[in-house]
Parts: structure tokens; C-alpha cells; sequence
């Protein structure tokens, strides 16, 4: 079986596997086996064979669980991206065939990740050479029309940070040039 089809085949099996675990009726009966399990303790004694079926069935579950969400959350994660960057791109008008790509296989959404790719390194050097276009046309004394504003000294923002004085006191007091 080749890499593609087994690829295929696991993504097929994830996501029904996930689909189905998130259900409500899988927890329950999740919730009746552990208390079928929990009910036949008395009956083996509460032997360490008891307690190992739980524990091994457990422990096999979890682990399986782990590739198949994984692998679902993957996907979901990478169509979400290419979902967004379409509609960075297109603004006023996402293209229609964008919606449901969590359906489409993982060959299909590495195609369209490196489409959208190459449009975003695209767009980043046609900004950088509208950026230098701009800094060649303009004088190096114009670079920068923001005003910087001096910094206030520790003896103005004490004086501005002081209680405020009775009205008879500001009229004599000497006004900071802060």
C-alpha cells in the first residue's frame, strides 16, 4: 500500500474516529464500562487482574486517541490558516470553493498552502520595493516627520505630581517651565 493511499486511509479514520469519540454517546459508554468495571471488583476480589484490565484498556485507548486527534487537530489548524489568508487576500471577495478545506485530503491542502504562500512572498517584496521607491524619493532630513517631545526632568514631574495648593498659594508660586 502506498504512502498516499495508507495517508488517505488514516485521515479517513481520524476523522470519523474523532467525530464519533466527541459524542455524547461514546462518553456514556465510557461512563457504564467503568461502572461495570468498578461493580465487578468484589466479584474477582479486587485482584491485581482486576485492576490491570482497566488500566491496559485504558492506557491502549489513550494512546491511540492521541495520533487521531492530533491528526485532526492538524488539519483543522492548516485549513483554518489557508482560510484566513484567502480572506487577507481576496477582501472583498473570498472564493466560495475555500470553505469546508478541513474535508479536503492533506496532499490537496499542501497544494494550496504553497499557492498561498507564493502570493504572500509576492505582496511582501512588491511592499519592500514601494518601501525603498519611497526612502530613494524622499531627503534625509525628511525621512521623519514625527516630532519627538523632550523627555519631562524628575524635578517637573515631582512639581506636577504635588498636591494641589490652596488658590491664594498658586498665585505666588513660580510656574515650572516643564
Amino acid at each position: 500500500m502506498s504512502a498516499g493511499k495508507l495517508g488517505s486511509l488514516f485521515d479517513h479514520f481520524a476523522s470519523r474516529a474523532a467525530g464519533w469519540s466527541g459524542h455524547p454517546l461514546a462518553f456514556a459508554l465510557a461512563v457504564a464500562l467503568l461502572v461495570a468495571w468498578a461493580i465487578s471488583g468484589p466479584a474477582f476480589g479486587y485482584s491485581e487482574t482486576w485492576q490491570l484490565v482497566v488500566n491496559t484498556g485504558t492506557t491502549i485507548v489513550t494512546f491511540l486517541m492521541v495520533f487521531v486527534i492530533q491528526n485532526s487537530q492538524n488539519r483543522d489548524a492548516r485549513a483554518h490558516q489557508i482560510k484566513l489568508d484567502e480572506l487577507i487576500r481576496a477582501l472583498g471577495g473570498a472564493k466560495n470553493d475555500m470553505i469546508g478545506l478541513e474535508e479536503l485530503t492533506t496532499r490537496e491542502l499542501d497544494d494550496l498552502h504553497e499557492k498561498f504562500s507564493t502570493i504572500a512572498r509576492s505582496a511582501r517584496n512588491q511592499t519592500a520595493a514601494v518601501r525603498r521607491e519611497r526612502t530613494r524619493r524622499t531627503s534625509p532630513g525628511a525621512r521623519s516627520n514625527i516630532t519627538m517631545r523632550a523627555p519631562v526632568s524628575r524635578r517637573c514631574r515631582a512639581t506636577t505630581s504635588r498636591r494641589a495648593t490652596p488658590p491664594r498659594r498658586k498665585a505666588r508660586r513660580k510656574r515650572s517651565t516643564c
